[in-house]
């Protein structure tokens, strides 16, 4: 028994890390849109961070999601300082996905099922994500006036709403998929994913 729990946690460690790094490789795959106060950027991050939450569940899913995209902030100098709050914002991508997929619809794999997990995960994300963008980008860091600030929220929101939709249209193919792959494999019961 004891060795089972072992392998287990050992498979959800090593499939952690996997998601982390595709987490980070997945923000690296971008496109940078210059704009007046910045520049805003559309990425895959957020459908690895979805699918961290949907594969492994919310406490494993949030740190994957959470320590890939602190890694990817980590390799870039301008995002460098930002890695602790980025580890918390996109942590949250993966722990909402995996609480919903696995507590509200009890893991049962399909494509209705894991959008409506990643939709929540995206809102959830977006909305504290542009809350730091008003504070800590505009108050703190670039010391801007409230209005100014406000109008740093409303340039990411068209970036941020695409990231979320790209999310909510991937991460489910891929889940479904990778659930599929995982059942067949006889993986999902030694992950404790099973239903």
């Amino acid at each position: 028994m004891n060795e089972s729990k072992n392998s287990r946690f050992l498979m959800k460690l090593c499939m952690a890390a996997a998601m982390a790094a595709l987490v980070a490789l997945g923000s690296k795959l971008e496109i940078q849109i210059p704009s007046v106060l910045g520049s805003n950027r559309f990425h895959l991050g957020n459908v690895m961070c979805a699918l961290s939450g949907l594969l492994l569940g919310p406490w494993w899913g949030a740190l994957a999601s959470g320590l890939g995209s602190a890694i990817f902030d980590l390799f870039d100098p301008l995002r460098i300082m930002e890695s602790p709050i980025t580890f918390v914002t996109k942590g949250v991508y993966g722990l909402v996905a995996g609480v919903v997929y696995f507590k509200v619809f009890k893991g049962r794999s399909n494509y209705v099922t894991e959008a409506v997990s990643t939709a929540a995960a995206a809102v959830s994300y977006i909305a504290i994500y542009l809350v730091k963008v008003f504070f800590y980008n505009g108050l703190l860091i670039k010391g801007l006036a409230p209005d100014a600030a406000w109008l740093a929220v409303l340039e990411k929101i068209p970036s941020s709403a695409f990231n979320g939709v790209v999310a909510v249209i991937f991460a489910p193919i891929l889940g479904v998929a990778l659930h599929k792959a995982l059942k067949a494999a006889h993986l999902e019961a030694k992950l404790g994913m099973a239903v």
